[in-house]
């Protein structure tokens, strides 16, 4: 079933499906967007960005695509075989991903791969790009940010919004991320926070406290679009 699953055939067909799943919510349902004017300085000017929501809103995320469609913005997207047809249905939506993820040890072959979209990613946002990520994916653990996003941050230089995403009403699965999908015709929310900076010079215990500080940002702005579109807590 897994090879079945995982066959271009197959991985065209689900991108496809989400693909115009996403565009079909953000036509249909009434989004609200709080604190957007935090990042309004860098979607009118030239400055890049890295742009963090959580992994199970991917279904959600087009509702900041109106924002992040006025820069030319990627999207960091796992190379794995799962990961495809998120990646087709991101770049159905305007979104074109760099595909990276964690070599193994002695996988040199990957490792040089994922420095190469690493460079590319830090590139992208130092030339006033916008990178979307989902900083607990693809595998988790649930709304904890992983180091990568804000190395690329340090690295590029460049600021740092998280964007707490929900709708009502919605079915939320129980997978590793809590996976949420809207119904249309509902009522949506985007919380916005930021700009946030990763210092140049910060070592590994600084970007550790960052990973902590933001984690719990934004997990409370999540919950906060949660109890905007009046959703109880989980």
């Amino acid at each position: 079933m897994k090879a079945w699953l995982r066959s271009d055939g197959v991985q065209a067909f689900l991108g496809w499906l989400l693909g115009t799943y996403i565009r079909l919510i953000l036509k249909t349902v009434r989004w609200t967007h709080e604190n957007l004017a935090c990042v309004e300085p860098v979607l009118a000017g030239e400055a890049g960005a890295v742009a963090l929501f959580w992994h199970g809103r991917i279904p959600l995320c087009l509702a900041t695509a109106p924002q992040w469609w006025r820069k030319k913005t990627k999207a960091l997207i796992s190379p794995s075989s799962d990961g495809q047809f998120i990646a087709t249905a991101l770049e159905m939506a305007g979104f074109p991903g760099i595909r990276i993820s964690t070599a193994k040890p002695g996988d040199t072959a990957k490792a040089r791969q994922a420095v190469a979209a690493f460079r590319e990613a830090i590139h992208h946002v130092s030339e006033g790009g916008a990178l979307v990520v989902t900083p607990d994916g693809p595998r988790g653990p649930n709304e904890i940010i992983a180091p990568g996003a804000l190395q690329i941050a340090r690295r590029s230089g460049q600021p740092v919004f998280l964007m707490g995403i929900a709708a009502n009403p919605a079915k939320q699965f129980d997978t590793w991320d809590k996976v949420m999908f809207a119904a249309p015709f509902g009522r949506g929310a985007v919380v916005w926070d930021g700009p946030l900076y990763v210092p140049a010079d910060a070592d590994e215990a600084q970007v550790g406290a960052l990973i902590a500080d933001w984690s719990a940002r934004l997990s409370a702005i999540t919950r906060r679009a949660e109890m905007l579109v009046g959703r109880s807590a989980p």
